[in-house]
Order: C-alpha cells, then sequence, then structure tokens
C-alpha cells in the first residue's frame, strides 16, 4: 500500500467510525465503543507508518482536483513533511488513549454514543487539518472541529454552566474564524492558488500584497483557536465539558491546530516584522497572564486551562522568533504531559468529589486513594515545571534557546525586540509554572482533615492509559533531542546552556518559594478558629459516588460542576500559598483579570442593547403599522357593510342623489370651460 493511500485512510478511519457510532448507537450498542476505540488505534498505526516512511525527509505531496471554480482551484491535497508526520503521530495517540479512557469514565452515559461519535469527528477534523496541502480544504476541518467542541463542551447540558460554556467557546473562536478567513482568501487570490505550497512559493517571490495586513488577519483566527489573548477567555470556560474532552482540546486538537496553522505558514508571517513583534507581544502577554491566574484558580482543571494558555504561549513565543522546530517540539512534548495532567485529575475529582482544591486541602490519604493518579500526575506537573529530565524541559528550552538566538542577534529570522520579549517573558512563565504546579500538587495530594472517601480502584482502562501517557511524559524530550532533528528541519534541539541554568534555575525557586509559603499558610491557618463549614454539601456528593464505587465518574464531575460554585466564597479560609504570592493581585487573577467583564461592557452589553432597540422598533413600530394596515380596510368594510339595509327605497334613494350629484358637477365643469 502506497504511503499515499495511507495518508488518506488516517483521517478516513476516525470519520467512519464516527459515522457508524452514531448509526448504529441506538440499534445496536455494544458495537460503539469497539467502534470509537478501533478506528483511532487503527489511525494511530498508519499515522505512525506514515511518519516512518517519511522519516524526515522531502514531503509526501499529491493533489487532485475537487471541482472547477473557474478562477482560484481548490484541491484535495496532501502536503506531509516531517512535522505534519509527528503532529499526526501526536493527535492519534491522544485521541486514542482519550478513547479508552473514555469507555470507563462515561460507561454508564446515556449519552456516550454521541460523545464517541463526536471525539472520533473532532479527530478526524484535525487530522484533515495537519495533513491538508490546500487552504480550503484545511478550512473544512478548522470549522469542524469549531462545531464539535461546541456539542462536547456542552456534553452535560443539564447545566447551566456548560450551557454557557459551549455557546462561549463556539462566539470566541467564531469571532477570530471570520478574518482567518478573509486572510485565506487574500492569500489564495495573491497565489493564484489555495495549495500550501504554491501560497509559500508566492511569499518567497514576493507576491503577496499587504503581508502585514494579511498576516494579522490570520493572527486573529489563530488567537481564538489556539486560545491566545485576547481571545484565551473561552479555554477556561470550557472546562465544564468532560474531563477527557479537556484532555483532547488542550492536548492534541483544537488549540494545537492555531499553533500548527503558523508552523505551517511560518514564511507569510515573517514576511512582515510588524506581525512577527504582534506575536511575540501576543504570546508574552499570554504567558505571563495565564501563569498569573493560575496561581489563583480554587477549580483543579482551571488551572489546567490556564497552563495550557501559557504553555501555548510557549509555541507561539517559538514562531515570533522563527523557530516552528522549537515550537512544534513543545506542542508535541506539551500533548502528552497535558493529557495526562486532564486525565489524573479526572480520577482526583472522582475521589474527592470536586472540583475544588480547596475542599481537597481539607482531605487527607487522598493520594492514597488514587495512587496511580497521584504518581502520573506528579510525573506529569515535573514535565510541566520543566524540571529535568522530563521531556518538557528539552522542548521548553528549545523555546528559550531560540529566543536568545534572536535576542543576541545570532539569526536574522525575527527582530531583536521580539527574541528580548519572548526571553524574559519566557523565564517568568517558568518561574509562574512551578509556582502553580507545586501549588495544585500541595493542595491536591498533602491536605490534612476529614479523611477522604474510598471508592475503590479505578477501571483498569483509565489507569493503564495514565501509565501510557506517563511514559512520553518523562522520556519523549531526550529521545526527541537526540533522535528527531530530521523532522524538525535539521535544527539541533539541544538544550542551550545559559537558559538551561536560568529556566531550571527560576523553576526550582517557584517551587521552593511556594512550597515554603505553603508551609506559611497552614501554620497560620492553625492559629485560627476553624472556618465554617461549607453551605454546598460536598459530602453528600461524596456519599453519593460512594454509594456508587462502580458507577459513572461523569455523574460526579456533572454533580461537582453544578455544585462547585459556592465553594470559591465558602472555603476561602482553607491554607492557600496563590494568595499570599500573589498578594492583592489575587483576586483579579482568580476572574482572569476582568477580562471577561471588559468584554460585557464593549460587545455583549451593546449587542444586547442593540438586539433591544431591534426588538421596541418590531413590536412598537412594525408591529403598529401592520396592525394600522389591517385596521383600515376594517373600518371600511364595516362602513358598507352598514349601507348594506337591504331596503330599495334607500338604494334608490342614494342612487338619484349620486345622479344629481354628477349632473351638477357636469355643469359646473362646462360652465367653467
Amino acid at each position: 500500500m502506497t504511503t499515499t493511500t495511507l495518508a488518506v485512510l488516517v483521517p478516513l478511519l476516525p470519520f467512519l467510525g464516527a459515522a457508524a457510532g452514531l448509526l448504529l448507537g441506538r440499534t445496536a450498542p455494544g458495537f460503539v465503543r469497539p467502534l470509537a476505540v478501533l478506528p483511532a488505534l487503527a489511525a494511530l498505526v498508519l499515522a505512525a507508518l506514515v511518519a516512518v516512511r517519511q522519516g524526515g525527509g522531502p514531503p509526501i505531496a499529491a493533489h487532485t482536483e475537487l471541482t472547477p471554480t473557474g478562477s482560484v482551484p481548490i484541491e484535495l491535497s496532501l502536503d506531509i513533511d516531517g512535522f505534519a508526520a509527528l503532529v499526526a503521530v501526536l493527535v492519534a495517540f491522544v485521541a486514542t488513549c482519550v478513547q479508552i479512557y473514555s469507555t470507563g469514565y462515561l460507561r454508564d452515559d446515556p449519552r456516550y454514543p454521541s460523545y464517541a461519535a463526536l471525539v472520533s469527528l473532532f479527530t478526524s477534523a484535525m487530522l484533515v487539518v495537519v495533513y491538508s496541502g490546500d487552504l480550503i480544504v484545511l478550512l473544512v476541518g478548522w470549522e469542524v472541529m469549531g462545531i464539535c467542541s461546541y456539542f462536547l463542551v456542552g456534553h452535560y447540558w443539564e447545566t447551566p454552566e456548560a450551557r454557557a460554556a459551549s455557546l462561549k467557546a463556539f462566539l470566541v473562536t467564531k469571532l477570530g474564524d471570520v478574518p482567518f478567513l478573509i486572510g485565506l482568501f487574500a492569500l489564495g487570490t495573491a497565489a493564484g492558488s489555495f495549495q500550501i505550497t504554491r501560497v509559500l512559493g508566492a511569499v518567497a517571490g514576493g507576491g503577496i500584497d499587504h503581508p502585514t495586513l494579511v498576516a494579522l488577519l490570520l493572527l486573529a483566527g489563530v488567537a481564538g483557536k489556539s486560545a491566545q489573548f485576547p481571545l484565551h477567555t473561552w479555554l477556561p470556560d470550557a472546562m465544564a465539558g468532560p474531563t477527557p474532552v479537556s484532555a483532547l482540546i488542550h492536548a492534541a486538537t483544537m488549540v494545537a491546530a492555531g499553533v500548527y496553522f503558523v508552523a505551517r505558514l511560518l514564511p507569510v508571517f515573517e514576511a512582515s516584522q510588524a506581525a512577527m513583534v504582534v506575536l511575540a507581544v501576543m504570546a508574552a502577554v499570554t504567558m505571563t497572564g495565564s501563569g498569573l491566574a493560575a496561581l489563583a484558580q480554587d477549580d483543579i482543571k482551571r488551572v489546567l486551562a490556564y497552563s495550557t494558555i501559557g504553555q501555548l504561549g510557549y509555541m507561539t513565543g517559538a514562531l515570533a522568533v522563527g523557530d516552528r522546530g522549537a515550537a512544534v517540539f513543545h506542542l508535541l512534548s506539551h500533548g502528552a504531559f497535558k493529557a495526562l495532567l486532564f486525565l489524573a485529575a479526572g480520577v482526583i475529582i472522582h475521589a474527592a468529589g470536586t472540583n475544588s482544591l480547596a475542599a481537597m486541602s481539607r482531605m487527607s490519604h487522598l493520594r492514597d486513594r488514587v495512587p496511580d493518579a497521584y504518581w502520573t500526575m506528579t510525573v506529569a506537573l515535573l514535565a510541566l515545571a520543566a524540571v529535568p529530565p522530563f521531556s518538557g524541559f528539552f522542548s521548553k528550552e528549545s523555546v528559550l534557546g531560540a529566543a536568545e538566538h534572536v535576542a543576541t542577534g545570532h539569526t536574522g529570522h525575527a527582530p531583536g525586540a521580539a527574541g528580548w520579549t519572548v526571553l524574559v517573558a519566557g523565564l517568568l512563565t517558568a518561574l509562574l509554572t512551578a509556582a502553580y504546579a507545586t501549588r495544585l500538587w500541595l493542595l491536591a495530594f498533602r491536605g490534612k482533615g476529614a479523611e477522604a472517601p474510598d471508592h475503590g480502584r479505578q477501571p483498569l482502562t483509565m489507569t493503564v492509559v495514565l501509565w501510557v501517557l506517563a511514559v512520553p511524559s518523562l522520556a519523549f524530550g531526550g529521545l526527541a533531542y537526540r533522535s528527531l532533528p530530521a523532522w524538525f528541519d535539521g535544527r539541533d534541539l539541544t538544550p542551550m546552556l545559559l537558559t538551561s541554568v536560568l529556566g531550571t534555575g527560576l523553576a526550582l525557586v517557584g517551587g521552593l518559594v511556594t512550597y515554603g509559603t505553603w508551609q506559611r499558610t497552614r501554620a497560620l491557618a492553625a492559629r485560627v478558629p476553624a472556618a465554617p463549614a461549607p453551605s454546598f454539601e460536598w459530602e453528600s456528593l461524596q456519599g453519593e459516588a460512594a454509594a456508587h464505587p462502580e458507577g459513572d465518574a461523569s455523574l460526579v464531575e456533572a454533580h461537582a460542576l453544578a455544585d462547585h460554585g459556592p465553594a470559591y466564597g465558602e472555603l476561602a479560609h482553607a491554607p492557600d500559598p496563590g494568595r499570599l504570592l500573589l498578594g492583592p493581585l489575587y483576586r483579579h487573577a482568580a476572574v482572569g483579570f476582568h477580562l471577561d467583564a471588559v468584554y460585557s461592557v464593549l460587545f455583549v452589553r451593546p449587542v444586547q442593547a442593540g438586539a433591544s432597540l431591534v426588538r421596541f422598533l418590531d413590536s412598537a413600530v412594525v408591529d403598529t403599522y401592520v396592525r394600522g394596515a389591517a385596521a383600515l380596510p376594517r373600518l371600511l368594510g364595516a362602513a358598507v357593510r352598514r349601507a348594506q339595509t337591504g331596503n330599495v327605497q334607500t338604494y334608490v334613494s342614494a342612487l338619484l342623489a349620486g345622479a344629481v350629484v354628477l349632473t351638477v358637477t357636469v355643469l359646473l365643469v362646462a360652465t367653467g370651460a
């Protein structure tokens, strides 16, 4: 079988699995789980074969015209270079792990068939984005992911949080997709083709007019999909969806699509120095802001969500300094440990009966209840904090090293200002990342108080996936920089001494300071009276979960989501090092620095006011006109109806009166003439 055929099957198999799962979900439910897992697993095997055959050599290319357009052609084409081959393996690998994990996590969910089909369709759409060599076909996969995310984030539609989060995710990403579409049309028109290779050829030949404007239009779509400032606010709220969905979105699909798109079309952005500076500033603000926000979150999944935003900032920062190898390297490394973090968090939420870190800090022996999640999450957090020799260290240091090269003038791919911006923000974010990773670990696993409930061992499908993902989280970085440089444009991925020392040193400082602050908060809390019991009864949630030890983990998560709101105020007095570390910034960071409130004032309220005005005009003006137009004929009809008396003398009198009036009128007209 040719490599091209294998590549076509990679996105096709999950799509067929999604279609079959939807058709057989009600009539043959026993086939739903195999149809969810096997196509993803087959796609993983085929993607790995494609990567081996590609081998980091020349791109695998094939194309055929989809339909005659009369102007710029749209083609079904493949363009698989080393980056595409590796990213496809990541997507298929994480999707397979998520599908296997979900068979245990959502095993009693009545909507599991539609959920599994949507995950398969989501995976297929992302693989289309990765392999496509045509911008319009890429756009199709891009938009299908947006639609799937709307349904998956809103899986628990019974809760208002899930409904609001799904709508917000859809609207914010679509807000960025409008200028993104205009930018794609501008590229295709200027190049005379939507094929990526021809577009890049036109860029190299200077055939793209207004490159800064085109790059900024494309960046709007990237900011929406990859949750970069200022369009990042949807991602923390998207945690209202099931935990496996969060793992898929954050690790391998949706948010990775924007970074991958910029990596594929990096010469378009490099054609404009201004666009590279804007990209660098966007990455710097995203990194530092999300790090501060993560340090103030109480919901364990929101901490991980802001962590994803920050790590995506590292990737866009690498692209801002013109190094797509470092960006994709960190994309691959991050995909493994972030999927592990979310899936382990799902196990912890089920065991604790709540998403609240403050509530978990009041439980003892939680780590003993979930030993698999404890050890694997520890590995993932060390990778997130970029502690050597875990994978995050190598990929994050490659980003910092690329920024140092540009900042010190060793390469001319990007302006020096972009290099300094990314380098300083990246080092500061390394400190913040280690701080919030340490805080999460301490609050979740080192709590004191009531004994954590014992729900028994998790299903084997869930624990096996955690350990499978722990392997690349531990070893991928070290293996990649030694054996995969051919896939990364031949770039040397070896960490640089200066940035390694600075980055690791700052990470250690962040972790140690957070640990010391945590010890101080516990000492202070021991001196004051105990805080009042929470008004919402998360203990009853634990009791419900304990009553169904073999039940559906997603049921507990849905209840925890519904009851999580009151936890913030009631558990505010629990020891939290984030409060002392951030000081007066804490309350602002906890709400994302009020960016949602700003958007509400600038956009939501004006739109609502406009809608109210339209409703008023419709009811008070348009409806009044319609009612008036109907009333006039009704009045005329009533007048005519009264004249129809049935009396012959009345009719004759009216006829004679009319004749007299006509005669007098004729005489007057004749006399005047």
